[in-house]
């Protein structure tokens, strides 16, 4: 059976997968037509990296991290991407029309899987007790 550590580093690939495929779709849209692709300023894909990032260090972290840090970076890294992409998805299209955008169907698709994974792992983080490691064996105890 996988520990807690090895499930959430599974389930922030997972969700990091999801967001990068969401957005080689929202890019190949765009191929072709160059001049209709948006032109964001430096601090969007600034902002676009380090959203990235979280993910991809959690994957990481969740393996390396004691129980206390891992479990609230966990936590908060779940949250920080659970409204940043609610935002982004549900609400920014909503206000701006990008709705009619003939992506937005697969985006939200994605969306809503990232969504469900980051809540998930919030929950699993959030319940995550010490029991479980000092219930386990030693893997490489000496004989």
């Amino acid at each position: 059976m996988q520990d807690t550590k090895e499930r959430l580093s599974l389930l922030w690939l997972f969700a990091l997968l999801n967001y990068l495929y969401a957005d080689v779709l929202a890019l190949y849209s765009f191929v072709g037509s160059p001049s209709t692709a948006p032109h964001l300023p430096q601090w969007a894909l600034l902002g676009s990296a380090v959203l990235m990032e979280i993910p991809i260090a959690m994957i990481l972290a969740c393996r390396l991290l004691p129980l206390r840090a891992n479990r609230l970076a966990n936590i908060i890294a779940g949250a920080i991407l659970t409204l940043v992409n609610g935002f982004l998805t549900f609400v920014l299209p909503l206000t701006n029309g990008d709705f009619r955008d003939p992506t937005f169907p697969a985006y939200v698709f994605f969306a809503t899987i990232e969504t469900v994974c980051t809540v998930i792992i919030i929950r699993r983080a959030w319940n995550w007790s010490g029991v479980e490691a000092a219930d386990r064996p030693a893997r490489f105890a000496s004989a």
